[in-house]
């Protein structure tokens, strides 16, 4: 099996273009895309850019998820972004380190996964970069247009409002806390009675045309939810100036999560809480606005801002699993 070092940059970015040009469909906003010095393209609006980078052994672990999967998670990570702005990914720019003897396959399925999941959010990879690391390292630039009026932040939340999720929570830390199970002795089988919440880490699939249609609806604050409910409402509760105070028993849950939770002797809501990573939307809105399918969880309030579940106050993810373990 050929090396990256054996096989050359020059050549593996001819790979990784001839990828991206593939099956990418006609796309009038790019004019010049991957191949050249720079990608060139035309915005109909507003430009939203994002930059995600994950780490192996940090990020994710290639005993646990397919190359493919590494690849096409690292794009979601970053258009979510995009989306929790109320924007529409038009492309992604991607830098990929890995050492010398990293086996050519490896990077090429990684790659294979980032065109893909780019495609099927209707964008396209517009170039990127190769360069040698100690270890894989991806970067994913995310560039979006705002088609739905001005881009939603995180300090809009009014008092009166509502809170609402655009999915069902704690999926991807569920599925991490079974493959960490079975990585310490639990049964395997674990892997496959649970292989929904599994996937569910190895790969999220928040509906990220849901940040489009909540900036279409007039949500007033908007953020994915990547490190955890309880954090993403610490931090638009600060932006906003206002109280949040969220249900837990109205966040919805990753379908096989609280059995998953019993399997593991570990409340549910823990995962659901302060899990994250599943990147679905969290967003406020007027009373009566609320969007289709989304859940209301939790309602913004006058007073000292700062963020509270079942009217407890949390200020960090830490003092979370503090308050709930009493």
């Amino acid at each position: 099996m050929k090396t990256v070092g054996e096989v050359g940059e020059r050549a593996l970015i001819a790979m990784f273009t001839q990828a991206a040009r593939s099956s990418a469909g006609d796309s009038t906003d790019v004019v010049i895309g991957s191949g050249d010095d720079a990608a060139v393209f035309t915005a109909p609006g507003p430009v939203v850019v994002s930059t995600d980078t994950a780490v192996s052994g940090r990020h994710f672990r290639f005993d646990w998820s397919s190359p493919r999967q590494i690849g096409s998670r690292a794009v979601v990570q970053s258009a979510a972004d995009i989306g929790a702005m109320g924007g529409v990914l038009t492309g992604v720019v991607v830098s990929i380190g890995c050492p010398p003897a990293t086996p050519v396959d490896r990077v090429l399925e990684i790659n294979a996964g980032i065109v893909a999941q780019t495609h099927r959010y209707g964008a396209r990879v517009l170039g990127g970069d190769l360069v040698s690391s100690s270890e894989v390292i991806l970067t994913v630039t995310s560039l979006g247009v705002l088609q739905a009026g001005p881009a939603v932040t995180l300090a809009g939340a009014l008092a009166g409002d509502v809170l609402a999720v655009s999915g069902p929570l704690g999926g991807p830390a569920g599925g991490l806390a079974a493959l960490a199970a079975v990585d310490h002795g639990a049964d395997p089988v674990l892997l496959q009675q649970y292989s929904s919440l599994v996937a569910q880490y190895r790969l999220p699939q928040p509906d990220l045309a849901q940040g489009r249609i909540a900036a279409e609806g007039g949500a007033h604050a908007m953020t994915d939810i990547s490190d955890g409910l309880v954090e993403e409402l610490i931090t638009m509760a600060q932006a906003s100036t206002v109280r949040l105070d969220v249900d837990a028993n109205k966040v919805p849950h990753a379908k096989d999560l609280d059995r998953l939770g019993g399997a593991l002797g570990v409340e549910p809501h823990r995962w659901a809480l302060a899990g994250g990573e599943e990147h679905e939307l969290l967003a406020s809105f007027a009373p009566g606005t609320v969007p289709d399918g989304w859940t209301v969880v939790g309602v913004a309030t006058e007073g000292e801002p700062g963020a509270f579940i079942d009217g407890r106050p949390v200020g960090n993810i830490r003092g979370w699993q503090s308050f709930t373990s009493t």
